[in-house]
């Protein structure tokens, strides 16, 4: 026999957590399937199947206005054009605007109507590229394989999940447009349970919401697999109080300490209220006169303090 024969052990078995699927699988999948799918290349939406969503509604809260986020003068060189003009992305119930030095979402808005909320059931997940962008202008799958890194919706799944086109909404929150990564605790600790309250609060007095999510940017933030990780994300709600006036409020979850491993699986984040001022401190973004309509950014102009509260569970959130 030839010294180059490798010596096999035929009573070797692995255990089963050492086996993992080429491709994650749900039992109603193929594997068949699946691997051609995957042979087959990036999944790509056609802009041609994107060009009629009409996207986010400033008037969505009636005379209450809420103009799309604007850039600030320094923030705008990074706004990513589109090749049709314009920098916004339009889906169904939701639009995003995207970072050209990141790849990832400055911003997402969603409109929410909790009078026609449709519960549309998560089967599997297929994240797709956006036509209308460049495919090297987002980031893919490869961030996210065999770490501690989950695909974070930043327009949340059932959302945009509203109306004759909850089904086409679902869908449209699968494109890695709105996707960016969040430490897998983020999805199942207090920012979920944040998420979670704003939803059903809709749905139980059959209400509407406006809400903009997104990253915190850091120059100083941590570069992995060639991307640059946020430490933080954000979020802002706009709607009508129970006395039907105007109201806003401001959220910040930061994931720092934990992105120090991200092999690992790590513990609690820490969500905090924060005022809409400081959102736009942080993120260079500005939200028109939301501020005026939220009590913690009127009682920072008062004051000259910042404002900000640890959201420790369900019983401390408050709209």
């Amino acid at each position: 026999m030839p010294d180059s024969v490798l010596n096999i052990d035929l009573d070797h078995r692995p255990r089963l957590a050492d086996l993992r699927p080429l491709v994650p699988t749900p039992a109603s999948v193929s594997p068949t399937a699946t691997l051609l799918e995957a042979a087959a290349g990036p999944r790509v939406t056609p802009a041609t199947s994107l060009k009629d969503r009409e996207g986010y509604q400033d008037d969505f809260l009636g005379d209450f206005q809420v103009p799309w986020p604007s850039p600030s003068e320094a923030l705008a060189g990074d706004v990513l054009a589109l090749a049709g003009g314009g920098s916004r992305l339009d889906y169904t119930h939701f639009s995003i605007t995207l970072s050209r030095a990141r790849r990832l979402a400055l911003c997402v808005g969603v409109n929410i109507d909790g009078s026609q909320a449709v519960e549309v059931p998560r089967s599997r997940d297929s994240w797709a590229y956006d036509g209308r962008v460049p495919i090297e202008a987002q980031i893919g799958d490869s961030l996210y394989a065999n770490n501690g890194l989950d695909r974070g919706h930043l327009v949340r799944r059932q959302d945009p999940n509203w109306g004759k086109q909850a089904t086409t909404a679902n869908a449209d929150t699968f494109h890695f447009t709105n996707c960016s990564p969040q430490m897998s605790a983020f999805n199942q600790k207090t920012w979920l349970e944040l998420e979670d309250y704003i939803l059903d609060n809709t749905q139980r007095w059959k209400a509407r919401a406006t809400v903009f999510t997104g990253p915190v940017f850091s120059d100083g933030d941590r570069v992995y697999r060639g991307v640059k990780i946020p430490q933080a994300f954000w979020k802002v709600v706009a709607y009508l109080g129970d006395d039907g006036k105007p109201s806003a409020s401001a959220y910040m979850i930061d994931q720092s300490r934990e992105l120090d491993q991200l092999d690992l699986v790590f513990g609690a984040l820490r969500t905090y209220r924060r005022s809409v001022l400081q959102i736009e401190q942080l993120t260079g973004l500005r939200f028109g006169q939301l501020a005026s309509y939220d009590g913690f950014s009127n009682e920072e102009l008062a004051t000259g303090t910042r404002i900000e509260t640890l959201i420790t569970g369900p019983e401390s959130l408050r709209l």
